[in-house]
């Protein structure tokens, strides 16, 4: 996958990472994106319409690096809308709008994970004992800002193999003070369940009544429905979608599951399932909490 422009060795770089899965969080992702345009400002264009189609393939490239993330496909767009839509006069302009667009999207994002990172820390605060999936800084800050309130709170993260990044929870968790911290196979979630006050997680994006998000959450939603305990989803508003937006799920490398040859038998390795919303309790969001 190549980017184009002088700028395309940042721009190939973050794609390779969101491709990589090194970044884990949608919104990060998202972030990191919409910063990694900015590195076309500095490249030279002879015309408006030149800069504005290396934007526009660029912002393709970093797309394609993952389609299932809503708030990365969005973000970009909205990028791309607001240059285009400027009609710009110059290069220098429509560079000058890209910035803008940039620090808009950016700000937005931020700010939605923080809103609803404050709205969940009530849920955090009465029910402190959770049981957690992959990474999520929505997720994380909401703990990180319960902590501030004074609570103390238990959390087991599951590892959410194949590419372990649970792990990365746990361990930044480790450093918060006032969490105890347990990490457990993703396979162990019904043997821990009942103790357990609620399951917590992030979310890739909500397509009608369908939960998208790292593979694992639909068996570990299931598993609490069977044990009556509350599942609650916590994200951007930005992320929930009615229409317009086909989720893809991503199929990776047998190479994350098994290192030598699968000699004989098949390897499949899906990124993301889907969870029914009937089986959460809330989707708490930086608009509004949604229950179901």
């Amino acid at each position: 996958m190549t980017a184009w422009g002088d700028g395309w060795d940042m721009i190939d770089e973050t794609v390779a990472e969101i491709s990589d899965m090194q970044t884990h969080s949608s919104s990060v992702v998202a972030v990191k994106a919409a910063r990694a345009l900015r590195t076309l400002t500095e490249t030279e264009y002879h015309t408006v319409e030149e800069y504005v189609r290396a934007l526009e393939r660029n912002s393709n490239a970093l797309r394609r690096a993952n389609p299932s993330h809503a708030s990365l496909q969005t973000t970009q767009r909205e990028i791309v809308s607001a240059v285009e839509s400027a009609d710009a006069d110059s290069v220098d302009e429509a560079k000058a709008e890209t910035e803008d667009a940039v620090e808009s999207v950016v700000a937005q994002v931020e700010a939605a994970k923080e809103r609803a990172a404050e709205r969940a820390v009530e849920y955090v605060v009465e029910e402190p004992t959770i049981l957690t999936h992959d990474y999520s800084s929505t997720v994380l800050s909401a703990i990180e800002r319960a902590v501030d309130d004074g609570a103390q709170l238990e959390v087991y993260c599951t590892e959410a193999r194949p590419r372990y990044l649970g792990r990365k929870m746990a361990r930044t968790l480790a450093d918060v003070d006032a969490v105890d911290v347990t990490l457990i196979v993703d396979s162990a979630a019904g043997h821990f369940i009942d103790r357990v006050d609620q399951v917590v997680v992030g979310m890739s994006a909500i397509v009608e009544d369908t939960l998208h998000n790292r593979v694992g959450t639909y068996p570990l939603a299931a598993t609490a429905d069977d044990g009556d305990v509350p599942v609650r989803v916590v994200g951007a508003e930005s992320k929930i979608v009615e229409g317009g937006f086909a989720f893809e799920n991503e199929h990776r490398s047998a190479s994350e599951v098994i290192r030598e040859p699968a000699d004989g038998f098949a390897v499949e390795n899906p990124a993301y399932d889907a969870t029914p919303t009937r089986l959460l309790d809330a989707v708490v969001t930086d608009e509004t909490v949604h229950e179901f």
